[in-house]
């Protein structure tokens, strides 16, 4: 079947995160709902999150207890290995929660004159999963600035070093368009690809050519229609 004759796919379900808002049981919720609505959908649909600020996040994460952080952390998580694709849009500066969300992204659009704002306080940068996450998608060499003192990323920068893949000047329309074509993808397939992805730096190539060999051998048996009630067939 062309492209052309498929059925358009459900619309995306949304999220807005402002970057000065301070870590709450509320921002928790709000992720672990935005889960909630996409894991009922079964892989149907995507999620497309709006992240902007008007300036670098303050004090992050703010007067919160470690079991608070401990729920955003899982939240985040819980959103990052999603069978679903998570796109992201970036206007004005993406700091704080806005910055954690942009991590667990699967595609980055941001809008032109973006900023990315690592925050620090006297105590330095917050030691959240988003260190992890930087330096392992940017590596040491890029990271290590970042995640020791701080510092802004324009967008020319973001884009250079990859924690933007692109820019336009409608974010949310170029959004809306990816988010009807990644939602044809399977969804098991994609996070399969996603966990590739994750574990190609830390494993070695004997130890990941199994894996790789069986997601390959599955694509090979839905072409010849071997397994049932294959997706867009059933």
């Amino acid at each position: 079947m062309s492209s052309s004759n498929l059925a358009p796919a459900p619309a995306p379900h949304t999220l807005d995160i402002d970057s000065t808002r301070p870590l709450c049981p509320l921002l928790v919720a709000d992720v672990n709902a935005l889960c909630d609505r996409l894991e009922d959908a079964g892989g149907t649909t995507s999620a497309v999150i709006r992240l902007h600020g008007t300036g670098p996040a303050e004090n992050w994460p703010g007067d919160v207890g470690i079991d608070v952080v401990s729920r955003w952390e899982k939240a985040l998580r819980r959103l990052e290995q999603g069978r679903f694709a998570k796109i992201v849009t970036v206007e004005g500066v993406c700091s704080g929660p806005a910055l954690d969300v942009l991590l667990t992204a699967d595609h980055r659009i941001g809008a032109p004159g973006l900023r990315i704002a690592v925050p620090v306080t006297n105590d330095g940068v917050w030691a959240g999963m988003a260190l992890h996450r930087l330096t392992s998608q940017l590596g040491g060499l890029h990271a290590r600035r970042l995640v020791l003192f701080g510092a802004e990323l324009s967008e020319r920068r973001a884009l250079a070093v990859g924690l933007i893949d692109q820019t336009a000047k409608n974010p949310a329309a170029v959004a809306a368009r990816l988010a009807e074509r990644f939602a044809r993808l399977d969804p098991a397939e994609l996070a399969i690809r996603r966990q590739l992805v994750n574990e190609a730096g830390v494993t070695a190539f004997e130890e990941a050519l199994g894996k790789h060999l069986a997601a390959c051998d599955r694509t090979l048996r839905r072409t010849r229609g071997e397994f049932a009630g294959v997706r867009g067939n059933a």
